[in-house]
């Protein structure tokens, strides 16, 4: 069957560097991801649900590039009010998981409301941004893109989530600074941060919550308990050396030292088991996607569809800085997930849909 003029024209519009690189970080993480599961029996446990996710992020991705990236501006409101709506529904009938009321679930499939948070929140972000007539010295500004920003961030604290909630607070500051606004404004709002933090120890943060800070500012205060997992983190990255121990292979992951190997540690499983070449063939990729991403941004058409972008980018850049400096000790364990690596489903997708959405604005750029 021969494809018309206008269906050769939508695929070759497509950016499909992007979608190499991300086949690359999957085909990383499957192999990791099976090689966990071989350590804990003859039954896949977590392989066969990343493959499904996988393919389900794959017909989102396609599905997402092909709408007009017009359709985001137009929905950018209802998508958010969407995503808040999720976050109260969640709250009453979602499922409590290690203390956090942020999963729903039927039958074996749950999906995570936070997740498709940073989507309702970097659309709306952009098309705010983009409505203010570059007006971004005034306090009015700072105000009401805040107001928009605390109302999901609020509704995530309430699960508890500590660390979806900031890769919320890190989108909307990074877009502050992107755009340009006062430098008193800036450090301002690093006050009310300092306030917001001490408050939210006493009154919002669990108990685990708190060990992993504390774990974090003192590594050797508790190396058996709370600092336990990055302990054996930083030995199974160290273990790995230049080529790894080879997968299946790697002693913390395999012999179950290493907690939580499939999703905030999956970073460490890849050193171990692929070496210092293999971190540093995730870590290249990454850097190609955040500069692919940073280019379309700068050769968009407007405003919207830059700050979209960006905001993505920003999205991207957090939990990728915010997982390895976890992994490797330079930041706390929040349990944000490393994309298109860590085992789950619902972040899985959620970062298929973001890049489907950049690249519907890479097809308005040259289309």
């Amino acid at each position: 069957m021969r494809l018309t003029s206008r269906q050769l024209l939508l695929w070759r519009s497509f950016d499909w560097v992007i979608l190499a690189l991300v086949l690359v970080l999957m085909a990383i993480s499957l192999a990791a991801i099976y090689s966990i599961d071989l350590s804990r029996g003859d039954v896949l446990d977590f392989f066969p649900t990343q493959a499904l996710a996988v393919a389900v992020g794959l017909v989102l991705f396609f599905t997402a590039g092909f709408f007009h990236a017009s359709f985001y501006r137009a929905s950018a409101k209802l998508i958010y009010l969407f995503s808040l709506l999720l976050l109260i529904v969640v709250l009453f009938f979602g499922e409590t998981v290690r203390g956090t009321t942020g999963w729903f679930r039927l039958g074996s499939f749950s999906f995570q409301p936070a997740e498709f948070a940073k989507v309702g929140l970097t659309i709306f972000l952009a098309w705010w941004i983009s409505i203010q007539a570059r007006r971004f010295d005034r306090w009015q500004f700072l105000l009401t893109s805040g107001f928009f920003t605390l109302l999901p961030i609020g509704l995530i604290m309430l699960q508890p989530d500590l660390g979806s909630a900031m890769v919320l607070f890190s989108v909307w500051f990074g877009l502050l600074f992107l755009v340009g606004v006062k430098k008193r404004y800036i450090a301002l709002l690093m006050v009310l941060f300092i306030i917001s933090a001490t408050v939210s120890w006493f009154f919002l943060f669990q108990d685990y919550q708190k060990d992993r800070l504390l774990t974090f500012l003192d590594p050797a205060r508790d190396p058996l308990d709370a600092g336990y997992n990055v302990n054996q983190s930083v030995i199974a990255i160290g273990a790995g050396q230049i080529f790894g121990r080879g997968l299946g292979f790697g002693s913390q992951s395999q012999l179950h030292f290493l907690p939580e190997a499939q999703t905030d540690f999956i970073f460490s499983v890849i050193a171990e088991e692929l070496g210092f070449l293999g971190v540093s063939v995730v870590l290249v990729i990454y850097f190609l996607l955040l500069w692919r991403l940073l280019y379309i941004a700068k050769t968009s058409r407007d405003d919207f569809l830059s700050y979209l972008v960006l905001g993505i980018l920003l999205v991207f850049f957090v939990q990728i800085l915010v997982n390895i400096g976890g992994a490797v000790g330079l930041l706390p364990v929040t349990g944000v997930t490393l994309p298109f690596l860590s085992y789950g489903g619902s972040s899985l997708v959620m970062n298929f849909l973001l890049l489907g959405v950049v690249e519907s604005v890479y097809r308005c750029r040259i289309a």
